[in-house]
């Protein structure tokens, strides 16, 4: 089990522009600088193998946590592959992934992609929500200890969301991967049966929950 701690802050200033302080004039604004705590002494322990799920509003410091986690990870040796940043060739799907035809379409299956027309189309000619379906293809693919992915699931409908978010899961679970996902959307938690969820609201304050039943435990 390892432990990171989280420390992060930042300073807010305002650009003393002339409209800026004749707004601050007429309004009775202070413009005096203000430091902002994002995370104070946060304290998280994670497993190899855990389903981490952080949610939270928009702008409540979300991918800063994700971000500083995949540091800290990096940092204790752990290789980590991170879903933005997967490079996609521009060479037909069927060829991105997998060794064989048949592991290539079953990883695909497992990102949500079925369809035979999309094997052979190239990344430029594929949605926004069929390319982030391949990149988590890819990220299952990796040899990586841990896969994180921001704002997981954004682009997809909340149904094709759920479907991956399980799937994802199992597969990490299966190969002892942690799997660390970030996102505004709360209704991921029965898919995903997280073994840590992390609930960011603003400023400092966060909520820590274990012990959600593993996925696929019997499986």
């Amino acid at each position: 089990m390892a432990r990171y701690v989280i420390n992060r802050s930042f300073t807010s200033s305002v650009m003393r522009t002339p409209r800026v302080l004749e707004i601050a004039e007429g309004f009775g604004l202070g413009l005096t600088d203000k430091q902002f705590v994002v995370y104070d002494n946060l304290e998280l322990e994670i497993e190899q193998g855990d389903v981490v799920y952080i949610n939270g509003q928009s702008g409540s410091g979300k991918s800063l946590l994700l971000k500083d986690l995949a540091t800290q990870m990096r940092r204790d040796g752990l290789r980590v592959t991170d879903l933005n940043e997967v490079v996609l060739e521009e060479k037909p799907v069927i060829e991105l992934v997998g060794r064989t035809i048949s592991e290539a379409t079953d990883l695909l299956a497992k990102a949500g992609i079925s369809d035979a027309w999309i094997y052979i189309r190239k990344p430029s000619e594929l949605s926004d929500g069929q390319r982030y379906r391949l990149k988590l293809a890819k990220v299952m693919e990796s040899d990586a200890d841990a896969w994180i992915a921001d704002e997981f699931g954004a682009v997809l409908d909340r149904v094709t969301a759920r479907v991956v978010a399980f799937n994802m899961t199992k597969v990490a679970r299966r190969m002892g991967k942690t799997l660390m996902v970030a996102t505004t959307h709360t209704d991921l938690k029965d898919e995903l049966a997280p073994s840590l969820i992390v609930t960011k609201r603003f400023r400092e304050k966060v909520e820590t929950e274990r012990g959600v039943a593993q996925l696929g435990e019997a499986a």
